[in-house]
C-alpha cells in the first residue's frame, strides 16, 4: 500500500492547485480533476469533499480492491493521498470520460457507432466476469451504471468506483444492506431496492439496464418531473411482447448493423433484468450467448422493474408471462 502513496504537493502541481480549468466533473462525492505528473503521465484526481457520501470506510474498500484487482476492463488505481485531512484517489486518465457523458448527448452519441457500442458492452461483461467469477476475490460491485463506466482513447470501457463493492467469501452468495442509493435507482434490482438484498445477480440486473441504454440511447428513467417519465425496462418489455423492439434501437445504429444482432443484445439485456435473481445469467453464460451464433437464447419472463416502477407495477412471480417474440430462436441455456 505504501507504494501507492502520493504527496499532496505533487498533486497540487499536477492540477495547478486544483484549478477550475482542470475540473473534469463533480458530484456529491467531490470533484475530479485532470492532472499531469512530472514524468508526463496523465491522471484523474478524485478529491473527496469533507461532506462526501464516500466516507473513510468506502475509501478503504476502494483502495484495497482496486489495488488487488488487475484487468484491462477495470480502472487502474495509481495512488492515494491522505495528507492534511484530504482524501484523494488518483486513477489513470480516461480521455473519453464516462459513458453517460457521450451516450446521452445528442451530438456526442453520434460518435458511438455499433463497433464502439458492442466493444463497450463486451468489455463491461468481461470486467464483470472477472469480478464475479475469475478473480481470487468474489466481488459484487453494487453501483454499476453509465457514469461509472469510463472510456479510454479507443472507447474501451473500464469499470470504476469500487467504494461500495463487497467481497463474498465461502458459500455466502447474498447479503443485506440498509443503505439504498437513491441516485442509482434506475439500475437497481427489485430485491436490492425493496429489501436491500444484493448478490452478483444484482450486478447482472444493472448490466441488463446498461445494455438496453447502450442499444436504445435512452436513459434508464427520465427526470421525475418529466411528462415522459417511463422506465426503460418497462417500455422495452412492452415493445418486445408486441414484436416492436426494433423501434427502440438508437437511430444512429439503424441501417449500420443487422437488426437481428441488435435484437439479440436487447434479448440478453432483458434476460439480465429478469424478476427472479436465479433467472438472470452468469457473466460466463452471457459471454457464450454473445460469442456464439449457434446458441439459442433462454425464453423471457416479465422482467423485474427498476426502483422507479416498483409499487406502480404489479409484478407476478407466480405466473410470469413467457415471451419469445421478435422471431428469436428460443431454448434454455444452462450456464457452465
Amino acid at each position: 500500500m505504501e507504494s501507492l502513496l502520493l504527496d499532496l504537493s505533487t498533486l497540487k502541481v499536477a492540477t495547478d492547485d486544483f484549478a477550475e480549468h482542470k475540473m473534469l466533473g463533480e458530484g456529491g462525492f467531490g470533484v475530479v480533476y485532470k492532472g499531469d505528473l512530472p514524468e508526463g503521465q496523465e491522471i484523474a484526481v478524485k478529491r473527496l469533499s469533507q461532506t462526501s457520501r464516500q466516507g473513510i470506510e468506502e475509501l478503504k474498500t476502494e483502495l484495497l480492491l482496486v489495488a488487488k484487482l488487475h484487468h484491462k476492463n477495470l480502472v487502474r488505481l495509481i495512488g492515494v493521498c491522505l495528507e492534511e485531512h484530504e482524501k484523494i484517489l488518483v486513477y489513470e486518465y480516461m480521455p473519453n470520460r464516462s459513458l453517460d457523458t457521450i451516450l446521452f448527448d445528442a451530438e456526442e452519441s453520434k460518435k458511438l457507432d455499433w463497433g464502439k457500442r458492442s466493444r463497450i458492452i463486451n468489455g463491461i461483461i468481461r470486467g464483470l466476469q472477472y469480478l464475479h467469477e475469475d478473480s481470487q476475490l468474489k466481488i459484487v460491485h453494487r453501483d454499476l451504471k453509465a457514469s461509472n463506466i469510463l472510456l479510454d482513447s479507443d472507447y474501451n470501457p473500464k469499470i470504476s468506483d469500487f467504494g461500495l463493492a463487497k467481497i463474498f467469501g465461502g458459500d455466502r452468495s447474498q447479503t443485506v444492506t440498509h443503505r439504498i442509493l437513491e441516485h442509482s435507482t434506475g439500475y437497481m434490482s427489485p430485491e436490492y431496492a425493496m429489501r436491500g438484498q444484493y448478490s452478483i445477480k444484482s450486478d447482472v440486473f444493472s448490466l441488463g439496464v446498461l445494455i438496453l441504454e447502450i442499444i436504445t440511447g435512452r436513459r434508464s428513467h427520465g427526470p421525475h418531473d418529466s411528462e415522459h417519465d417511463t422506465d426503460l425496462i418497462n417500455i422495452t418489455w412492452e415493445h418486445w411482447t408486441k414484436e416492436r423492439a426494433a423501434e427502440l434501437i438508437d437511430p444512429t445504429l439503424r441501417n449500420h448493423c443487422p437488426t437481428d444482432q441488435l435484437l439479440k443484445y436487447i434479448h440478453i439485456g432483458l434476460l439480465c433484468v429478469q424478476q427472479k435473481p436465479a433467472d438472470r445469467p452468469l457473466m460466463s453464460a452471457v459471454n457464450v450467448m454473445l460469442s456464439s451464433s449457434t446458441v439459442s437464447l433462454p425464453s423471457l419472463s416479465r422482467p423485474g422493474f427498476g426502483a422507479q416502477e416498483i409499487g406502480a407495477s404489479s409484478i407476478s412471480e407466480e405466473n410470469p408471462a413467457k415471451a419469445s417474440s421478435n422471431k428469436m430462436s428460443i431454448t434454455e441455456l444452462e450456464p457452465r
